[in-house]
C-alpha cells in the first residue's frame, strides 16, 4: 500500500544520546519530522517509526489496535537502548500516551519525555457507545490539521474509524492507571487553544504521574500540531535545553521536589 506524502519512517544514527519520537492518532511521522530533524541535526541518535495502520488509508487502521501501536514503539526504544547511553522519548498527542506507557513499562531505560498536547481521554460524546456504535458505523471526519500557522498542513486521514477509536479510549484507561509509575524528568508543553486534545489532559498527567522533576510550558500561539506550528520552534528549543539539562548532569533529582515547576511559561519564539 503506497504511503502517504511525507509518511515515511525516520531514523538517523548520530551520538550515544537516542531519542524516539512518536506521532499522533491518524496522523504519521510528517507531523512530528520536524521535530525529528531538529534532533538530529544537534547529532542524537533519532528514530521516528510509522504506527500501524496509519500512513496509508483510513481502512487500514480499522484493522489495528492500541496493542499494535504500542508494540512497535516498544521495539523502537529496546533498539534505541542497545545502540545508546540514554534514551529519551517525544510524544504528540496519542504519541505523548504512548511515550508515558514507555515510561511506566521501562523505568529508567528512559531518561525523560519530552510531549507535546499528549491525549489523556476520548473526549467525545459518543465515547461510552463506542462499543455498539463502531459496528454500526464504520467512521467518521478526521481530526487532522487543527494547526493555527496559515499554509501548514498535517499529512493524515480525513475519516477516522470507529473500531480504532474504540481501541484508542481503552489504551488511554490502561495508560491512565499506570500515570503513578511514571517517575522519569517530564517536560509538558500544551496549547490553550487545542481543538482535539483540551488543555484538562495535560493537566491530569501532571497530576497524576510521580515525577519529581516537571516542567510545563504553554504553546499560547498554536493549536494542537504545535510542531507544524507557530510554536515548532519554541517546543525544538525546549526540547533542546531538557536534553542537555539532563545529560550534562545539571538539575539531576536529588531526591528532593522541586514544586513541579508548573510556572506555564509562555512560548515566545516566532514562528
Amino acid at each position: 500500500m503506497p504511503l502517504l506524502p511525507g509518511a515515511e519512517p525516520f531514523r538517523h544514527d548520530g551520538g550515544e544520546i537516542g531519542v524516539l519520537v512518536c506521532h499522533g492518532f491518524t496522523g504519521s511521522p510528517q507531523s512530528v519530522r520536524p521535530w525529528a530533524d531538529h534532533l538530529a541535526a544537534r547529532g542524537l541518535t533519532v528514530s521516528l517509526p510509522l504506527l500501524p495502520g496509519h500512513g496509508t488509508r483510513w481502512q487500514d487502521l480499522a484493522v489495528t489496535g492500541w496493542q499494535d501501536w504500542y508494540a512497535e514503539v516498544d521495539r523502537e526504544l529496546r533498539a534505541l537502548g542497545e545502540r545508546c547511553e540514554r534514551v529519551f522519548v517525544c510524544g504528540l498527542s496519542m504519541g505523548g500516551a504512548l511515550a508515558l506507557r514507555l515510561a511506566a513499562q521501562h523505568g529508567s531505560a528512559i531518561s525523560g519525555l519530552a510531549l507535546v498536547n499528549p491525549a489523556n481521554k476520548v473526549h467525545d460524546r459518543v465515547a461510552a457507545a463506542l462499543p455498539v456504535v463502531r459496528h454500526l458505523v464504520p467512521s467518521v471526519k478526521g481530526i487532522v490539521s487543527d494547526i493555527a500557522k496559515p499554509g501548514a498542513e498535517e499529512t493524515g486521514y480525513e475519516r477516522v474509524p470507529l473500531h480504532a477509536v474504540h481501541s484508542l479510549r481503552r489504551f488511554f484507561r490502561v495508560v491512565d492507571a499506570e500515570l503513578p509509575q511514571v517517575t522519569q524528568p517530564l517536560l509538558v508543553m500544551h496549547s490553550p487553544q487545542d481543538h482535539v486534545v483540551p488543555p484538562a489532559d495535560s493537566e491530569r498527567i501532571l497530576s497524576q504521574v510521580s515525577s519529581r522533576d516537571v516542567t510545563e510550558k504553554l504553546l499560547e500561539r498554536s493549536y494542537h500540531v504545535a510542531t507544524l506550528d507557530h510554536d515548532a520552534e519554541f517546543v525544538f528549543a525546549e526540547t533542546d535545553t531538557f536534553i542537555t539539562r539532563l545529560t550534562t548532569g545539571k538539575g539531576e533529582d536529588t531526591g528532593t521536589d522541586p514544586g513541579k515547576d508548573s510556572g506555564k511559561e509562555g512560548a515566545t519564539a516566532s514562528g
